[in-house]
C-alpha cells in the first residue's frame, strides 16, 4: 500500500477575492499565468482610495514579499504586471499629492506636531480603546493591523541598501531590534502572531486580507510604494520616522486596553515591548537616520517631510473609518470574525 502523505502546507497566502475590475484582472492573471486584462481607461476611472485599486495594488506588492500559494515566483518581475503596478502607483501618488496641497517642506515642520501629545485625543483610536474599548473591537483592530504587523519591518528594510554611512548604520541597528536581535521568538512579527493567538485570531500570514477595507490597505501599500522605489527612499525614511515617533504613546494606551479587557499576556506584551523600544528608536531615527541621510543628500528633505505627511494622512483616514464604523455599532471589517475559541 502506498504510504500516507500529509498535504503540504501552502507556500504562501491564498489570493484574496476580487473587489472590482482591476483586482479581478490581477487575480485572474496570477491564477492563469497570463497578462492582466485591463485598459488605461479602467485605471483612470478607478477611485484611488477605493477597494478595487487598493486591493489590486496590494496583490501586486505581495509578489515582492511572500507571494501567493499556486502563483509562480517568477511573476514578481513580470513586465505586464509591473506596467499595471506603475499605472496604479501613479494614480495613488497623484491622489496623495492632491490631498496634501500644503505638504510640509522641512523635517522640522513635518515632525514638530508629532513630538507633542495632543490635548484633544478624541480622534485617537488607541485612546478610545484604552478608555472604553471592548474585546471585540480589540480583536478587529488586531485583525486589521495584522496585514502589516505580520511582516513588520520588512517594507522598511528595502531602504537599507539605498543608504550610506550614519543613516545605514542606524537603520540597521533599529531593524536588528525589530527582527528580534537575533532571536526568532523575539521578532516583532512573531510577537504580533502571539498577540493574535491570545485574542483567538488566526495568526497565519495574510489570513485577514479579505476582511481588510481599503483605508487599511492604503496604509500598508504606502510602505511598499516608498520601499520598492529607490527614488522614494527619502519618503520611506520619513514614513519610518513618523511610525517610530508616534508609536510609544499609542502603544502604552493599547497595552492598557489589552490589560483592561483581559486580552492575555502576549497581547499586552506586544504593545508594552513597543513602548520602551520605540522611545529609543525615535531618538536614533531622528538624529542618525534622518540626520545622516540629509547630511549625505540634503536635497531629499522635502521627500522625508512628504513621507511623514502622507503617513499621518492615511493613518488619520483609517482612524476615522474605524471610529465611524464603531460609532454606528457595526464592524470595521469587510466580513465578520469568527468568535474566539
Amino acid at each position: 500500500m502506498p504510504a500516507h502523505r500529509v498535504p503540504a502546507e501552502p507556500r504562501g497566502p491564498v489570493l484574496a477575492g476580487a473587489r472590482g475590475e482591476l483586482s479581478a484582472a490581477v487575480t485572474a492573471a496570477l491564477r492563469s499565468g497570463r497578462p492582466p486584462a485591463y485598459t488605461a481607461a479602467s485605471v483612470l476611472r478607478a477611485d484611488p482610495w477605493g477597494e478595487d485599486l487598493q486591493l489590486a495594488l496590494h496583490l501586486l506588492y505581495e509578489l515582492h514579499y511572500r507571494g501567493f500559494d499556486g502563483v509562480d515566483d517568477e511573476r514578481e518581475w513580470d513586465p505586464d504586471l509591473l506596467r499595471l503596478r506603475q499605472a496604479l502607483e501613479t494614480r495613488l501618488l497623484h491622489a496623495l499629492r492632491t490631498a496634501l496641497p500644503d505638504v510640509p517642506r522641512t523635517v522640522e515642520e513635518a515632525f514638530a506636531p508629532l513630538l507633542v501629545e495632543p490635548v484633544d485625543l478624541s480622534g485617537s483610536l488607541s485612546h478610545r480603546l484604552e478608555a472604553r474599548g471592548e474585546l471585540w473591537q480589540l480583536r478587529e483592530y488586531a485583525a486589521l493591523r495584522s496585514v502589516y504587523h505580520l511582516k513588520e519591518a520588512d517594507p522598511h528594510a528595502w531602504v537599507i541598501p539605498r543608504l550610506t554611512g550614519r543613516a545605514k548604520a542606524a537603520m540597521v541597528a533599529i531593524e536588528y531590534d525589530e527582527f528580534g536581535a537575533g532571536r526568532a521568538d523575539r521578532v516583532h512579527a512573531r510577537l504580533f502572531a502571539d498577540l493574535m493567538t491570545d485574542l483567538g485570531l488566526d495568526p497565519s500570514y495574510g489570513r485577514y486580507l479579505d476582511q481588510a477595507p481599503a483605508p487599511l490597505l492604503a496604509t500598508v501599500n504606502l510602505m511598499s510604494l516608498f520601499g520598492l522605489h529607490r527614488a522614494r527612499r527619502g519618503a520611506l525614511v520619513g514614513h519610518f520616522a513618523c511610525v517610530e515617533v508616534t508609536s510609544s504613546p499609542g502603544s502604552r494606551r493599547l497595552a492598557r486596553a489589552m490589560r483592561r479587557c483581559g486580552a492575555g499576556p502576549a497581547a499586552e506584551y506586544f504593545y508594552a515591548e513597543h513602548v520602551e523600544a520605540d522611545a529609543v528608536h525615535e531618538q536614533v531615527v531622528r538624529r542618525e537616520v534622518i540626520g545622516g541621510l540629509l547630511a549625505d543628500e540634503p536635497q531629499l528633505e522635502e521627500d522625508v517631510a512628504f513621507g511623514c505627511a502622507a503617513t499621518v494622512l492615511l493613518e488619520d483616514r483609517l482612524a476615522t473609518y474605524i471610529g465611524e464604523a464603531w460609532d454606528r455599532g457595526r464592524s470595521a471589517l469587510r466580513g465578520p470574525l469568527p468568535p474566539p475559541d
